[in-house]
């Protein structure tokens, strides 16, 4: 364990008999909580309103930031008190009482203590976020600290939150903020039509995302990350929780229920969470879902898996280093790390990792703290599962712990938004992703990545079409997609008739890559790039040419000429790295080209050379039709056609499974 992160938490020894596998109990939770409050609220102002932690401020200034100090950490607070029934030894609970009473009390002046307003998303809209933590901190603490306040302040209080219902959300889980607002006031005899208004809307946008599968889009459009399960799935199964009410014929349970099936699958052997999406700073949040469903009884894991997968993602975060010496949550990953943050976030953003505590509502009797640890779903049998409503592929191996996730349906590119490569976004565009790896930083060369390069530049991945997924035999699995590359400021954005269909087949350690390139220009090549690894990592990045990428620029195997196999480095590193490198094969391109790879990414002291694990490409290349076979070294044959798209599992002579 990081000595510093033990000693400013001030944890209990590990309990290796009933947590095997990470050491930690409810205890520890709790003091990890009491730390985090501790060592947040020495940058209180004097009433106690914000809380401004050092660091760069974020897009919405200082003052927001301040009250978001305040209003994540009043989360982690009350999530600590609600699950000891009121027992608050440190005396949080009057804490937060007292700053609630001088932030609202002349809001939006610019004296040291007044909460900025809620207004529109685009106005300065942070407060409007934060509004919600109050709202649920209040709702969880009302019998120790909302009865007890003056009935002005209570007025007050309302009045603020009030803002919430009365301004435009951004297009995403920010409706579920007023949502969770309204809740609370509706709990303490303050509803209205206002507070119905805003909670019938967002129910009425989230059940229009809900992708099926236990999958939410993030909006209208195709973001799929850990937002489903800190954001979309738990305001309103918490609030359903909170207020006691019946699940029977509710969608919401259920639909967490089917979501931790395959969200499970997400955690690494070493505990992390998979490094994929935005605002990662939030860290072990990754696991409310987990202990949400737990608590409120939505879940297909047993208790002691659940344990497993909430402790070891607290546990990996604070072993290596993301509390810093001052017991403050860093702006990054493991520390400090910029290309992991948005421009929204600030220094207490990492602090939304207080939704991880929504675990401490169980009680210390609940069976998720005394059952015994289990393994985590990465710690058993190799599996590789295709999730068709977001267009993901998981893919995991028992021998390292390592989870990939290939991409071929989430991009984060809102309906409205053209195509548009400035906006390019290293967290969904690459094609791949893992829980021991980060994607290279946008200012260097792109892992995991198949570029079009013309004229000097290469293009990114933007708007991803997802063509379908499935299983492929007993123990793979397949995604497939396409998108029209484009290209940076200071080249044309698009080149007419450009298209990159792909597909992955997922095999054990193995992932094959085939891409089907049509429309490229005359002079361009193709740049296919794998894992980015760091020097100093016991990880090995492999990258195999299977057919299309000839390095001595032999034609007979319908390769174009000029291909090269070297590598990419990447000097700003990973959220893992300071300085990393990835394999790559470039070629010259041809209209159409068909492109085959076999890739790895393992923790395995000496892997197999790939050139061992195929044994013969057949691939059939026509201006209307392309096809590919790719026959392993077990027998098993994997046959890819493009048009229509088909994905086929051979063994012997029949077809085993198929997809389109």
């Amino acid at each position: 364990m990081n000595t510093s992160a033990a000693d400013s938490l001030q944890l209990p020894p590990d309990d290796r008999d009933l947590s095997p596998h990470t050491g930690y109990t409810r205890a520890h939770w709790e003091a990890a909580a009491d730390g985090l409050l501790r060592a947040a609220w020495r940058w209180a102002t004097p009433g106690g309103a914000l809380l401004d932690l050092p660091g760069r401020p974020s897009g919405s200034g200082v003052r927001s930031d301040g009250l978001e100090g305040y209003a994540r950490t009043f989360l982690a607070a009350a999530f600590r008190v609600a699950g000891a029934d009121g027992k608050d030894p440190h005396g949080w609970l009057g804490r937060y009482a007292d700053g609630l009473a001088a932030g609202t009390r002349t809001p939006g002046r610019t004296d040291a203590e007044s909460w900025p307003l809620i207004l529109d998303h685009q106005v300065q809209g942070q407060p409007m976020v934060e509004s919600a933590s109050v709202a649920l901190g209040l709702r969880l603490t009302r019998p120790w600290l909302w009865d007890a306040l003056d009935p002005d302040v209570q007025d007050r209080t309302e009045q603020w939150l009030r803002g919430a219902l009365r301004h435009t959300p951004a297009p995403n889980n920010w409706y579920l903020f007023p949502y969770s607002v309204a809740g609370f006031l509706e709990s303490v005899g303050r509803g209205d039509a206002e507070t119905a208004r805003a909670r019938e809307r967002a129910l009425e946008l989230l059940d229009g995302w809900y992708r099926g599968g236990g999958w939410y889009a993030d909006g209208d459009g195709r973001a799929f990350d850990h937002y489903n399960g800190w954001a979309l799935h738990l305001y309103p199964v918490l609030d359903a929780h909170l207020a006691g009410a019946p699940q029977e014929h509710s969608p919401y349970g259920a639909r967490l229920r089917e979501h931790l099936e395959s969200y499970a699958l997400l955690f690494g052997g070493d505990g992390a969470p998979l490094h994929f999406g935005r605002s990662l700073t939030y860290r072990f949040a990754a696991g409310a879902a987990v202990g949400l469903g737990a608590v409120a009884g939505h879940t297909p894991l047993q208790p002691g898996v659940s344990r497993r997968l909430l402790s070891g993602s607290l546990r990996y975060f604070l072993d290596r280093g993301a509390v810093d010496a001052d017991g403050l949550l860093s702006l990054g990953w493991h520390g400090p790390y910029a290309p992991a943050t948005q421009r929204y976030s600030g220094p207490a953003s990492p602090y939304w990792a207080s939704k991880a505590f929504v675990c401490l509502l169980a009680g210390e009797r609940h069976p998720l703290w005394t059952a015994r640890e289990l393994p985590a779903p990465s710690e058993g049998p190799d599996h590789a599962l295709a999730l068709a409503a977001p267009g993901l592929l998981v893919q995991s191996t028992r021998a390292d712990g390592i989870v990939r996730l290939h991409n071929h349906g989430s991009d984060h590119v809102r309906p409205h938004e053209g195509e548009s490569a400035a906006e390019e976004d290293p967290h969904y565009a690459r094609f791949a992703y893992s829980t021991r790896t980060g994607p290279t930083a946008a200012d260097n060369a792109a892992d995991n990545h198949l570029a079009v390069e013309v004229g000097g530049v290469r293009s990114v991945r933007r708007r991803i079409h997802p063509l379908g997924t499935g299983q492929h035999g007993e123990h793979g699995a397949w995604a497939a997609s396409w998108h029209s590359p484009v290209f940076p400021q200071g080249a044309p954005p698009l080149v007419p008739g450009l298209r990159v269909d792909s597909v992955t087949v997922a095999r054990g350690r193995h992932e094959l890559r085939v891409h089907r390139v049509q429309g490229a220009p005359t002079g361009a090549r193709l740049v296919q790039t794998g894992w980015a690894v760091g020097p100093e990592e016991p990880l090995t990045s492999q990258l195999h040419g299977l057919y299309g990428w000839n390095e001595d620029g032999d034609d007979d195997d319908g390769a174009a000429p000029g291909g090269l196999a070297d590598e990419l480095r990447a000097p700003h590193g990973t959220a893992f790295t300071r300085w990393a490198r990835a394999p790559r094969l470039s070629v010259g391109a041809r209209r159409p080209h068909l492109l085959a790879a076999l890739a790895t990414l393992t923790a395995e002291p000496v892997p197999a050379p790939l050139e061992a694990a195929v044994t013969a490409v057949t691939a059939m290349t026509q201006e209307s039709v392309d096809a590919l076979d790719v026959r392993w070294a077990d027998g098993a044959v994997t046959r890819i056609s493009f048009i229509p798209l088909s994905v086929e599992y051979v063994r012997g002579s029949a077809v085993t499974s198929r997809g389109r």
